[in-house]
């Protein structure tokens, strides 16, 4: 059979009952484009994690008080420890060679008002390195200074969303006067915007001096955090365990199981989430396969009713000299065009609604090229399984009873 007649004759038997093809290709439809939102959803979960940690800074090494993995907790858990201090900071800074830059942290989430204005967010008590081991860049105004640390100076550098929040958009906050719990700060800085969500972002931070956190705010002289920063991405395995091996010693503590801090190196950390966010992938995949088999079983449910209708058809074609690989051939191309088409409207329905949930703003959806040809290529592959036997059983009809049939 020439491919004209055959495209000609495929074309006729799905025209032929508009209504059945339509509902059959549905379930394809259905199946494509929830294959792409949900993959485009994982794989968009996937690149915000690694925007968002690459956005803290690169080659860090991130202390914090409390038990480490497998420990009993300590003081009261790694939440609200104090382990750490400024003097294990200074340590780290001295000893351990394989470190470029220590910052010493103190966070907590006060309530920060201005005039009629308040919101609840992460004030960060540091020092003023932190800018370069985290990255932040300033946009009016200037960073913590080493003599307002010095001084205990009550200044402040906020970032764009709390300026938003006690300000208004587009209004210079640069001299103004905050509380914070109820303590006045002179704000002295505005943080550029970097983008990304949750407690950790720095648009959504106030930054301290760390004395001046420790005195006015915490009332205490521990800290929450140490950020070391090594001097190159080969050399922070080495550094993660001479920080380890430092504290041990300074806590006076022999069985590292039983440490009193955790050390999380940031290449770890990425790749953990990586894999756990890959996994969600897959699973979401998964899930929306399913509804992908639910659409082969209609074509082949389809496919079979057509079959059976149109018995008489084959037995006259295969009477004046149509052969059973002709009719085979045949019916296999209407159940493979079924998911083409069906596979095809799919991607844009699929594509479409990535994108609307994207600019919702709720979740990212990242459709990628690789994501369209795999739910495309599952589409091809599911016409050819559920259309083979439907395309086998027509083939095998003989004539003489093909003609009988009522």
């Amino acid at each position: 059979m020439k491919i004209h007649d055959l495209m000609s004759e495929t074309y006729s038997a799905l025209s032929g009952n508009k209504a059945r093809s339509g509902l059959t290709m549905l379930g394809i439809v259905i199946g494509i484009s929830s294959v792409i939102v949900l993959v485009g959803v994982g794989q968009g979960a996937t690149a915000s994690i690694t925007s968002n940690l690459s956005n803290l800074g690169s080659n860090l090494l991130m202390i914090s008080p409390g038990a480490s993995r497998n420990a009993g907790p300590v003081s009261g858990g790694a939440g609200s420890a104090t382990t750490l201090t400024q003097a294990d900071a200074e340590a780290i800074k001295q000893n351990v060679s394989d470190v470029s830059v220590v910052v010493a942290e103190l966070s907590k989430r006060y309530q920060v008002t201005y005039k009629g204005n308040n919101t609840n967010v992460s004030v960060v008590g540091t020092e003023p390195s932190y800018a370069n081991i985290r990255n932040v860049s300033v946009d009016n105004g200037s960073f913590i200074t080493d003599q307002q640390q010095k001084e205990y100076s009550k200044v402040a550098v906020i970032g764009p969303t709390v300026r938003d929040d006690l300000f208004g958009a587009d209004v210079d906050p640069i001299g103004q006067v905050i509380k914070i719990n109820k303590i006045q700060f002179k704000v002295v800085g505005l943080t550029v915007a970097k983008g990304g969500s949750g407690m950790s972002s720095s648009d959504n931070s106030i930054f301290v001096p760390l004395g001046s956190a420790q005195r006015f705010l915490a009332g205490r002289t521990s800290i929450s955090e140490i950020d070391a920063q090594a001097t190159s991405a080969n050399t922070l395995s080495a550094a993660q365990q001479e920080v380890t091996d430092l504290l041990l010693s300074r806590h006076k503590i022999s069985d590292s199981t039983l440490a009193d801090f955790s050390v999380m190196n940031q290449a770890d950390l990425v790749s953990s989430l990586s894999s756990v966010t890959t996994t969600l992938t897959i699973l979401l995949g998964a899930i929306a396969g399913i509804s992908l088999l639910v659409g082969g079983i209609g074509i082949m449910n389809m496919m079979l009713t057509t079959v059976t209708e149109r018995t008489r058809e084959i037995g006259l074609r295969k009477a004046i000299g149509a052969k059973s690989r002709d009719i085979s051939m045949q019916f296999l191309t209407e159940a493979v065009m079924l998911t083409f088409i069906g596979g095809f409207i799919g991607i844009i329905l699929g594509w479409t609604a990535a994108i609307i949930i994207t600019k919702t703003g709720l979740v990212t959806s990242k459709v990628t090229w690789q994501s369209v040809v795999l739910a495309f290529s599952v589409s091809a592959l599911v016409g050819i399984i559920f259309g083979y036997y439907p395309a086998r059983r027509a083939s095998s009809l003989k004539p003489i009873d093909a003609l009988k049939y009522e």
